[in-house]
């Protein structure tokens, strides 16, 4: 008998230690799920824009590369924010003069909308000390309703900077982090692990430029049918209903709605136009664009891209639709390496 060997009652006690430990970390991570979401997302997104980073940095002139690193990151935010900053220059003022001028003509329109709601049928028996209540209740539901929503918009935007700060670092020291993370397994596991990881990287990188093909496809089409129904603002709306298209389900809805409220200030055929553009583009792209773009981008067949997609909302919301497909793609490859028999005959 080896004397070194554990008895069987070490062996309980550290199955039992082990159980406890386990145990106590599910429950830490269930306390943290959303900030373990949210490392996970911008991990996610971190792999997917690091070939732009990585593209960036080779630029060179001459001998010269300008673009290194960090340098790189900054070039790339530089752009970003002169992009904005030109769509606010162009965009913004056209709508600020409408909205002077509609202020300016509201007081000689208001006693014709007020005309006009005394004629609806009913609408002069209605008692006035009940209409003002109502409209007072109506009013203070509606400003709490404003103060929970304004509430939830910050915590949204803070969310959204802590996830941007945290891509950041993932694509600066993301490598460092993965090589301390494959410390812990033995060499031979660490090898094919990091090689399965770096082919799922290689896949998922390649969603961001389906993801630039559709929303490119949607902006180009939606400006066309705006400028051609003569929408206000149509290269503006164009393009945040190409950006919206980034978002999941949720940005088309809010493309339809901002585009349907700008139609509907001149005519309502034009209301009807982009309902029946949008509504023809959600079949298009639900059944024929997004499987076929995605499918020779990703290699997924288009039944694992839409369960993925649908499974994603529903667990994660928006953040969870955003990173479906990549996250589909992961798990396909960790699943054909460890789980899948391969014929070695």
């Amino acid at each position: 008998m080896n004397p070194a060997a554990p008895n069987p009652a070490q062996r309980v006690r550290s199955h039992i230690a082990f159980a406890f430990a386990m145990a106590l970390a599910i429950y830490v991570a269930w306390l943290l799920r959303d900030m373990l979401a949210l490392c996970y997302v911008a991990a996610l997104f971190a792999v997917v824009l690091t070939p732009v980073v990585r593209a960036t940095s080779r630029l060179r002139v001459g001998r010269w590369h300008p673009f290194h690193g960090s340098t790189a990151i900054l070039v790339l935010l530089l752009v970003v924010a002169g992009a904005i900053t030109v769509f606010g220059f162009l965009a913004i003022p056209p709508v600020l003069h409408d909205l002077q001028a509609f202020d300016g003509e509201m007081p000689k329109r208001l006693p014709a909308l007020l005309e006009r709601l005394r004629r609806i049928p009913l609408a002069d028996r209605l008692n006035s000390a009940q209409t003002l209540a109502w409209t007072q209740s109506t009013l203070s539901r509606a400003a709490g309703t404003m103060l929970l929503s304004l509430s939830g918009w910050a915590n949204a935007v803070v969310e959204v900077v802590a996830g941007f700060v945290l891509t950041l670092y993932f694509i600066l020291e993301g490598e460092g982090a993965y090589c301390w993370f494959l410390s812990f397994l033995p060499p031979q596991r660490r090898t094919r692990l990091d090689e399965t990881l770096r082919r799922a990287a290689q896949r998922m990188e390649k969603w961001l430029v389906g993801q630039v093909s559709l929303m490119l496809i949607l902006g180009v089409a939606s400006t066309i049918l705006y400028v051609s129904l003569g929408v206000r603002y149509a290269y503006g709306l164009g393009v945040i209903t190409g950006l919206l298209n980034m978002v999941p389900v949720l940005g088309v809805t809010v493309s339809i709605v901002l585009a349907a409220f700008v139609a509907a200030i001149d005519s309502w055929s034009r209301v009807l136009g982009v309902v029946i553009f949008f509504a023809i583009w959600m079949q298009l792209e639900s059944t024929w664009l997004v499987p076929r773009i995605m499918k020779n981008r990703v290699d997924l067949p288009a039944l694992a891209i839409f369960v993925s997609l649908l499974l994603g909302s529903s667990l994660g919301g928006i953040p969870g639709a955003m990173v479906a497909i990549p996250t589909a793609v992961l798990v396909t490859v960790l699943a054909d390496e460890y789980l899948v028999w391969k014929d070695t005959a």
